[in-house]
């Protein structure tokens, strides 16, 4: 077997068999096929496709190529939920007491953020203590034990799936819906989980831009999920604005503290509720979405989904003080207000700008070396459909640098992402669509 004639029969528009796919990402792991072979395949994938078996092929292949862990030692329903990324998404944070509350017990594996705020792990570590290391023996106690734990990703996951996204980063092959959904698949596939739901976001924000294009890759990660025999659904979700107010690793973890206490920003307990009852009917907890959602709600009211984040954050050596009293949280010196130009209707909000903003101030990284300051941030105080007075405060920067110049950089990235308008505006929808092996639910 040769890579070009691989190639080749990709390029037109052939189907390629398990043992094609095999021999190339075995090989290219191994380091027998060079850069160049891998990203005239990946072009050729770029512009003819896949077909579900040979995407679901070249899923377990990558899944295959590291470590695989066995959640068997924990009791129960694994159900694991995975979000495609977004500005102010901190819903892990919210799930994993909160679902864990009801009784699906949650694994979770989670990874550093490379971009405009942290990752979950970098967002927990806001809190002080809080481990993110623990060995597979005390992970399965831990969930074991109080239903939840949130690690850091093993090193070993996958590596011919990181091999292989370092190259379509550099070759303008990252936008190819069978690359995507085998790359964030074969992750959870080889994290272990019984059953798998996929938040993925749309809007200016989100990966995705475009909602057909969201539906695309939501089919094609269900359609992979099938295929391996693990239950997989996939929530369509707005990231045409952030979610929720804040932007920023301490900033996030208040906000869930809050949601979990039945009073944070609607539109994220609303997205919470919506995912976290598909992961309590995917783990047997509720016979449909409806009756989850009462389950839910009911323990946030009755204050046990609150009580779960307490115990994640003990178990895991975190100070429970601090979720207790978030205010001794870590919190940046500075807070600057930021004004609205003109009066109007909100219109828009460049969910991606005010990432970059607060990456600026040093939410996120731009590079893989660069250190995040947990304790800055932006807090948005005016979204889409509000009314805003000229002069009526639309953000507030949490800063710690006296780089006056950087200041108003960032301000005025967060007036150019606010698009005002001067007629009423009607709110976004926050739920687009619903995906299932039986097909796609628009709402």
């Amino acid at each position: 077997m040769r890579a070009v004639d691989i190639i080749q029969k990709k390029r037109d528009g052939h189907e390629l068999t398990r043992e094609e796919i095999s021999f190339l990402i075995k090989g290219y792991s191994r380091g027998e096929i060079p850069d160049y072979q891998m990203s005239a395949w990946a072009m050729a994938v770029y512009f003819q496709g896949m077909n579900p078996r040979e995407t679901a092929d070249l899923t377990l292949e990558m899944a295959s190529s590291g470590e695989q862990i066995d959640l068997s030692p924990i009791h129960g329903i694994k159900v694991d939920k995975h979000s495609t990324g977004g500005v102010g998404d901190k819903t892990t944070v919210v799930l994993a007491p909160l679902v864990a509350s009801a009784g699906v017990p949650v694994a979770k594996m989670s990874g550093r953020g490379l971009g405009h705020t942290g990752g979950t792990i970098d967002k927990l570590e806001s809190i002080s203590g809080f481990s993110v290391e623990l060995t597979r023996e005390q992970f399965f106690s831990q969930v074991n034990s109080i239903g939840a734990a949130v690690i850091s990703q093993s090193g070993n996951i996958t590596p011919a799936d990181k091999k292989l996204y370092s190259l379509r980063d550099v070759t303008a092959t990252v936008e190819s819906i069978p690359l995507i959904a085998s790359s964030v698949m074969s992750k959870k596939i080889a994290a272990g989980a019984d059953a798998i739901v996929l938040d993925v976001k749309t809007g200016s924000g989100a990966f995705m831009k475009s909602l057909d294009a969201s539906i695309s890759l939501a089919q094609a990660m269900v359609e992979i999920g099938t295929e391996v025999g693990r239950q997989t659904v996939a929530v369509i979700s707005d990231m045409d604005q952030p979610l929720g107010f804040g932007i920023g690793n301490a900033l996030e973890i208040k906000e869930a503290i809050a949601t979990l206490q039945g009073n944070g920003p609607k539109d994220l307990e609303e997205v919470c509720l919506f995912l976290g009852s598909h992961m309590l009917v995917l783990g047997g907890k509720a016979k449909d979405e409806q009756e989850a959602r009462t389950i839910l709600k009911k323990l946030i009211e009755n204050g046990a989904a609150f009580d779960k984040l307490k115990q994640l954050v003990k178990a895991q050596n975190g100070d429970v003080s601090q979720i207790e009293n978030p205010d001794l949280l870590p919190s940046a010196r500075r807070q600057i207000e930021v004004k609205a130009m003109g009066n109007g209707y909100v219109e828009a909000i460049q969910a991606e700008q005010i990432g970059i903003a607060a990456m600026l101030l040093g939410a996120g990284r731009e590079t893989k070396e660069s250190a995040i300051d947990l304790s800055v941030g932006i807090v948005i105080t005016k979204k889409v459909a509000d009314y805003v007075e000229s002069g009526e405060t639309i953000a507030v920067l949490h800063a710690n640098t006296d780089d006056e110049s950087k200041i108003r950089e960032v301000e005025q990235k967060v007036i150019e992402a606010y698009r005002v308008v001067d007629h009423e505006v009607k709110k976004p929808p926050l739920i687009y669509a619903l995906v299932t092996k039986d097909g796609v639910k628009r709402f």
